[in-house]
């Protein structure tokens, strides 16, 4: 099963900030059709970037903990209710 964006969604990552060795700030998503905005921060942009890539639920999960380590024990569960959220609010799509 693929994940994608709807076409009326855009993804803009943050700017990163000055001297912060061009790490990331998470993104934004739009939804066009109601120009509602929706801040993600650098892990849910992690997430929403790897599976814009083609990645998994649990590659996304892997690269989630391999980024952040102390996370490792909710990984998953955090990769998979940001799935469910996003996908509810009409912001991600399954196919």
């Amino acid at each position: 099963m693929k994940t994608r964006l709807p076409d009326r969604v855009t993804l803009t990552p943050a700017d990163p900030e000055p001297g912060d060795g061009g790490g990331q700030n998470g993104a934004v998503l739009l939804d066009e059709r109601t120009g509602r905005y929706y801040q993600l921060n650098p892990s849910a942009h992690l997430i929403v970037a790897g599976l814009m890539e083609g990645a998994t639920p649990a590659e996304v999960a892997a690269r989630l903990t391999a980024a952040y380590p102390d996370a490792a024990a909710h990984a998953d569960t955090d990769t998979r209710q940001l799935i469910a959220h996003l996908t509810r609010a009409g912001l991600l799509e399954q196919r």
